[in-house]
């Protein structure tokens, strides 16, 4: 491979690490946490920790852990009891706090253990009881407590239809809340009539806080005939289980609302401790530092994986054709989150898929194009990859196999393996959405 097309790759990945750094869990929790003697501050309101006899803190997402450890360093004086739950290889080691792992992003039996664990540490609260949560992306998967006549195995069935139809995030929690006893506010309503400090990683576009985590301690603001009407529009209201179709219809003739009544949530305190423009911004400043001409196009890019990446190839190819936005050497950053409409029965995700895309529209560019997209969290569809990374010389690497066939079966993952452009991290901590960058120098 060209020494520059090398040294460009390597660019790609330092700048997604900047970003990842900054969107670092822990830090934003201590960030957000300040503490003289007995005031805790956070989000700049003020708790008078000696008018609680317990501190209770509980958690759930792939990031949990990671927020976790902050509160240990802050709190460790007082804190009573806690659980949080992460996905499998997302534990971290915590002193005061238990940590448990769970199935992502299909719900298992230990995410409802998990799950009924939470609800139980909420036994008995009082006023004097002070609880900081900790929830991030993937908090919905792990902590899964059908509501009354629902079985784990109904909602594992439906969850994989939502996440094979394309549905966003945004809708996919819209179903989840109203068919769970965590969601929508389900845990303040166990919590009352405790405090509750809600501290939320963002991984949705618009940062909303009924749809993080489908909002464990937050009012939600959708009803069961827009539950219904996701499951329409996707052809699964009459494929769901009989006991979910049941339960959102009668729902929707008692007009009655999941969320639990105003009086709860007034004893709850929000706050979004990090998200994804923390990530762009991060990997800007750093890819100006390296010597690129950077632009942000937005932090909340979402839409059909395919049309977003054949965007960000047009616009490289912009790039090096008429310095249009930007002249080169260049950096387009993006953030969000994508979907695909899954068709074959190949392996991949959402940030596979558009690399494996972007690298055929690349392929025959007027100059050198490195193109990377991955997810925050470390994982990108059931795979142990975070996504991908490729160049425009990534067919070439391919040896004569069809991309166009591969991307038709959903199997960027075979290919991108092939070619060695899988970008692998590991667990990192964090779940802000994606990011995705795009380098492009001329030749």
């Amino acid at each position: 491979m060209d020494k520059r097309l090398l040294r460009m790759r390597r660019h790609a990945r330092v700048i997604f690490d900047a970003g990842l750094a900054a969107a670092s869990p822990e830090k934003a929790v201590m960030a957000c946490l300040e503490r003289k003697g007995d005031t805790l501050w956070a989000g700049g309101r003020p708790f008078d920790l000696s008018a609680y006899d317990r501190l209770i803190v509980v958690g759930a997402g792939k990031a949990s852990a990671a927020m976790a450890r902050a509160v240990e360093k802050r709190l460790a004086d007082r804190i009573t009891r806690g659980l949080v739950v992460v996905k499998y290889g997302y534990a971290a080691p915590l002193q005061l706090i238990a940590v448990r792992e769970a199935g992502h992003p299909i719900p298992d039996q230990a995410g409802l253990d998990g799950a009924q664990a939470v609800v139980d540490l909420f036994d008995g609260c009082t006023e004097r009881d002070l609880v900081v949560a900790l929830i991030s992306g993937g908090g919905s998967a792990l902590l899964p407590l059908p509501a009354e006549g629902i079985t784990l195995a109904e909602k594992q069935d439906l969850t994989g239809r939502l996440l094979r139809c394309g549905a966003t995030i945004h809708e996919m929690n819209t179903v989840r809340k109203h068919i769970s006893r965590t969601k929508g506010g389900g845990l303040a309503r166990a919590a009352y009539p405790a405090t509750v400090i809600n501290l939320m990683l963002s991984d949705v576009m618009g940062d909303e806080p009924d749809t993080i985590a489908a909002g464990p301690f937050v009012p939600d603001r959708s009803t069961y005939q827009e539950a219904a009407a996701i499951l329409e529009r996707y052809g699964l209201m009459e494929t769901s289980p009989h006991s979910i179709r049941a339960y959102i219809q009668q729902g929707m003739k008692a007009e009655k609302s999941s969320a639990p009544s105003s009086d709860v949530f007034e004893k709850v305190t929000s706050i979004i401790v990090a998200d994804n423009r923390m990530a762009c911004l991060a990997a800007k400043s750093k890819a100006e530092g390296l010597g690129y001409a950077a632009v942000l196009l937005a932090c909340g890019m979402g839409g059909n994986t395919t049309d977003v990446a054949l965007a960000h190839a047009a616009i490289a190819k912009e790039v090096l054709i008429s310095g249009n936005p930007v002249f080169a050497p260049a950096c387009i950053i993006s953030g969000g989150e994508t979907t695909v409409v899954v068709k074959g029965r190949g392996q991949g995700g959402r940030n596979q898929e558009f690399a494996l895309v972007a690298a055929r529209e690349i392929s025959q560019c007027p100059g050198m194009v490195v193109i990377l997209s991955g997810g925050t969290d470390g994982t990108d569809g059931p795979t142990d990859a975070a996504g991908g990374m490729v160049d425009n010389q990534t067919t070439d690497r391919g040896n004569g196999l069809d991309i166009d066939a591969y991307l038709a079966d959903n199997d960027a993952y075979h290919y991108l393996d092939a070619t060695g452009d899988l970008l692998v991290t590991g667990p990192t901590g964090t779940n802000v959405m994606d990011l995705r960058i795009v380098l492009i120098e001329k030749t």
